[in-house]
């Protein structure tokens, strides 16, 4: 493993993250904790209600200091955006096949000193039936721990929680990270998963 920055932020890339820091902080919000070490982790960005969760957690990495990534489909990397969304931290991916995805980011960890792999399981700002379980194989295929990302509405409080290793039981691994989120409120309460059944999407 090396330290890898292939695409280092250009002058508009720059100049984007300064705008959502200082809208970040313009607006109340200030980081808390500090980032777990080592660097090699999967951030789960959760729970997804609103537009202003995405301004709001760049401005939080940020001010963190934290260099996050984030998976794309393949289209969004062409030109004439392609550049500028791996700058930002985009990571292309070939959404085809599940189990490909899955592998190409097991395998940005493997060639990685510091990865920080941004991953939203509701996939929706909307009211998310159940999580996505990509995130979670991912970080047993990648052999890393996963980190749940904060972001209190109750408090303009963000920040990363404790590393939680998966140990391939699906739901105590869950339990455990309901059980941190439970004291974040999110932008739209009602739209957030609200037991771990939700999440597991049983009833």
């Amino acid at each position: 493993m090396t330290d890898i920055d292939d695409h280092p932020p250009g002058l508009v890339a720059r100049a984007v993250r300064r705008l959502l820091l200082l809208l970040y902080r313009l607006r109340g919000w200030k980081a808390v904790g500090e980032v777990p070490e080592p660097r090699r982790f999967i951030i789960i960005a959760a729970p997804h209600t609103s537009n202003w969760d995405f301004v709001n957690f760049l401005g939080l990495t940020a001010d963190l200091g934290v260099r996050a990534h984030f998976m794309g489909k393949l289209s969004l990397f062409r030109w004439p955006i392609g550049g500028f969304m791996r700058q930002m931290g985009g990571i292309p991916v070939d959404r085809r096949n599940a189990s490909n995805a899955v592998q190409q980011m097991a395998a940005e960890f493997a060639r990685r000193a510091e990865f920080m792999l941004t991953v939203a399981p509701e996939g929706t700002r909307g009211q998310a039936k159940k999580w996505r379980t990509g995130f979670y194989q991912i970080a047993l295929a990648a052999k890393v721990p996963m980190v749940v990302g904060l972001m209190d509405y109750g408090t303009r409080t963000g920040g990363l929680g404790p590393l939680i290793w998966p140990t391939g039981d699906f739901r105590a691994d869950m339990a455990k990270i309901f059980e941190v989120y439970r004291s974040c409120i999110p932008k739209f309460p009602e739209r957030a998963v609200k037991s771990i059944d939700d999440i597991l999407g049983t009833d």
